[in-house]
């Protein structure tokens, strides 16, 4: 028995380092496994640039990244700065700097300069967009057909443009022009609906046109009207005369004194 118990006290202890080695090892890949894990959360908490944040918003698709040596021109943000309230603010936060008294600011008063930084950014981009660079960037989209098509029949589906109906913010949406048709409509998502007109601007469609006639080469302007019709014949249009206009005049009184 004592023999016995002894060489079981022998292959225990020759088994005991195999185990250590072991658990040694497989501490060493739970280390390695931390290390990666912490180098992956380090990279996850970089901070992303405010204009790809603010352009990868939902709703903000018809937007494309301005480049920042563009706005670090002080020349091309002339006179702006009366248009848009705490400007100075608005400007860093976009360019992703840290303003002075910044945290002076109230919470009130911070969403303000983010409100502030969104309508800049969007004054700033009607002016990007009428740029070499700009142009070529919208190209892109366009090619995509990332502004959506025309919801007009007739234009079989034509990619269309983003254009405000004004270069002032705050007075109109944002619509999209057809190139085929030459007329303009609401986009078809409901969310592109609240942006601002003039973020594109007026200009911006038709210029893009004119710059571009290699790549509106094949598209003709529609000359297709639908044509009303019962039991395939055309409605005549009936051309109302002078006496029928007179009639019509003289009931219009009538009408409105019987409802009163």
């Amino acid at each position: 028995k004592l023999q016995f118990l002894y060489f079981i006290g022998l292959d225990m202890s020759n088994k005991n380092p195999a185990f250590s080695r072991k658990d040694s090892e497989d501490k060493d890949d739970e280390d390695t496994n931390l290390s990666l894990y912490d180098s992956q959360d380090e990279e996850d908490e970089e901070e992303i640039p405010w204009i790809t944040w603010f352009c990868t918003l939902k709703g903000n698709e018809f937007f494309v990244e301005v480049d920042e040596d563009y706005i670090q021109d002080d020349f091309n943000l002339t006179g702006l700065s009366s248009m848009v309230p705490f400007y100075e603010y608005a400007l860093d936060n976009i360019l992703d700097l840290v303003s002075p008294g910044e945290d002076d600011l109230t919470v009130e008063q911070q969403q303000l300069v983010e409100s502030a930084a969104e309508t800049l950014y969007g004054l700033i981009h009607a002016r990007f967009i009428l740029t070499m660079r700009g142009m070529k960037l919208m190209e892109e989209r366009y090619r995509n057909a990332a502004f959506g098509r025309c919801p007009r029949v007739m234009c079989c589906g034509q990619a269309v443009l983003p254009v405000g109906q004004s270069d002032i913010i705050r007075e109109a949406s944002v619509k999209v022009f057809c190139p085929k048709c030459e007329d303009i409509y609401y986009p078809r998502s409901a969310k592109h609906k609240s942006l601002d007109g003039a973020f594109w601007g007026t200009t911006f469609p038709h210029l893009f046109c004119l710059c571009n006639p290699s790549l509106l080469a094949g598209v003709a302007k529609s000359t297709y009207t639908y044509v009303p019709k019962i039991y395939g014949f055309r409605i005549r249009k009936q051309k109302k005369t002078n006496k029928d206009q007179t009639q019509i005049q003289q009931q219009i009184p009538a009408a409105v004194a019987a409802n009163q």
